[in-house]
C-alpha cells in the first residue's frame, strides 16, 4: 500500500494564492513519482485534530506567510504528532521574524545590512536610499524602496496603520543572489536581476521579464561565502529539509538579507530551479523530501 501524503495549500496570509499555486506544482510533482497517493487540501486555519482526522503518513505543507510558514501551522502539526515536511515551530519563528534572523547573523559574523525596528510613534533615522519592510512577511509584501528620509518617515508612518512594527534597512547596491539548500546541501547559486528597480512581489509572480542567471560569474571567495553564511544561519536557527537565504553582493561582499523556511514552488520559484540545475527534478526534489519526513 502507497504511503499517503496530505500537500496542505492556501492558508490564512497574503500569499494564500501563491501558496494555492505551489501546493498545486508540489502534488502534481509528487503524483508523477507514482509512488505516493496524494491527497490535496486547500486550507484556512487548521487545528491539530482536524489534522490527524486526515488519516496520512506525511503531511507538506506549502504555505507561505506568518502562519503558514511562521510557526502557527508547524505548532498544530507537532501537537497532532504526523510527520511533515520543513522546519519545527521555534525554527520556523525564528526564520519568519527577519529582525531577530539579522541579529541572529549578528552574533555569528555575518555581514548584513543596518537596519532598525519602528513601533508605532517612532521615525527612522537612516539618511539616503532605504528598504521599507514589515518584519514578518514573504514575498516582497509592502516592500519599498525610499530614496530619502523624508519618503521613508511617510511610507513608514503609511505601513504602521497595518503592522505592528517595520524594518527600515539600509539599500546595498549590488547584484541579488539566493542560495537553495535541500537536505544539507546547498545548490547552485542563482544572481536574479529584475527588470524592474528591485526585486518585489510583481517581478517574483507576475511579470515574466525577471532573468535568472544559475550559477552566475562571481568570485570564488563570494561564493563560498554566500554557502557557508546560508549553511551556518539556517543550522543555527534550526531549519530542517530545506531553507533559502537571500544575499546582496556589492564589489567585495555578500550581505546577508532574509531567510526563508517554505521558498515557493511555482513556475517563477528559486529553489525547484536551483535544484534542477544541481540535477534533481521537481519530482525528485519533493519525493526526496517527502521522504525525510517519513523517515522521520
Amino acid at each position: 500500500m502507497m504511503p499517503r501524503v496530505a500537500v496542505l495549500m492556501g492558508g490564512p496570509d497574503e500569499e494564500r494564492e501563491v501558496s494555492i499555486a505551489s501546493g498545486t506544482a508540489v502534488a502534481r510533482a509528487i503524483r508523477d513519482s507514482g509512488n505516493y497517493e496524494v491527497l490535496e487540501e486547500v486550507i484556512d486555519r487548521v487545528e491539530a485534530h482536524q489534522l490527524k482526522a486526515m488519516a496520512v503518513d506525511v503531511i507538506f505543507p506549502v504555505l507561505h506567510g506568518p502562519w503558514g510558514e511562521g510557526g502557527g501551522l508547524q505548532r498544530e502539526l507537532d501537537v497532532a504528532g504526523v510527520p511533515y515536511v520543513g522546519s519545527t515551530t521555534s525554527a520556523a519563528a525564528s526564520a519568519m521574524d527577519k529582525d531577530a534572523t539579522k541579529a541572529l547573523a549578528v552574533q555569528l559574523g555575518i555581514p548584513t545590512p543596518h537596519w532598525e525596528l519602528l513601533r508605532r510613534g517612532d521615525e527612522p533615522t537612516f539618511e539616503g536610499r532605504t528598504v521599507v519592510k514589515p518584519p514578518r512577511e514573504g514575498s516582497s509584501i509592502d516592500l519599498f524602496l525610499c530614496e530619502h528620509l523624508d519618503e521613508c518617515r511617510a511610507r513608514c508612518r503609511e505601513l504602521l496603520e497595518r503592522h505592528s512594527s517595520i524594518m527600515v534597512e539600509q539599500f546595498i547596491d549590488g547584484r541579488e543572489l539566493t542560495v537553495g539548500v535541500i537536505p544539507g546541501a546547498c545548490q547552485p547559486i542563482i544572481e536574479i536581476i529584475p527588470a524592474t528597480e528591485f526585486y518585489d512581489y510583481d517581478a517574483k509572480y507576475n511579470r515574466d521579464d525577471t532573468r535568472y542567471i544559475l550559477d552566475p560569474e562571481i568570485p570564488g571567495p563570494s561564493m563560498a561565502a554566500c554557502n557557508e553564511y546560508a549553511l551556518r544561519i539556517g543550522t543555527a536557527i534550526g531549519c530542517r529539509d530545506l531553507w533559502r537565504a537571500d544575499f546582496i553582493l556589492d564589489d567585495q561582499d555578500p550581505w546577508f538579507l532574509e531567510l526563508n523556511t517554505m521558498p515557493g514552488f511555482t513556475s517563477h520559484s528559486l529553489l525547484p530551479k536551483a535544484a534542477e540545475a544541481g540535477g534533481c527534478s521537481m519530482t525528485e526534489l519533493c519525493c526526496k523530501l517527502v521522504q525525510k519526513a517519513l523517515d522521520r
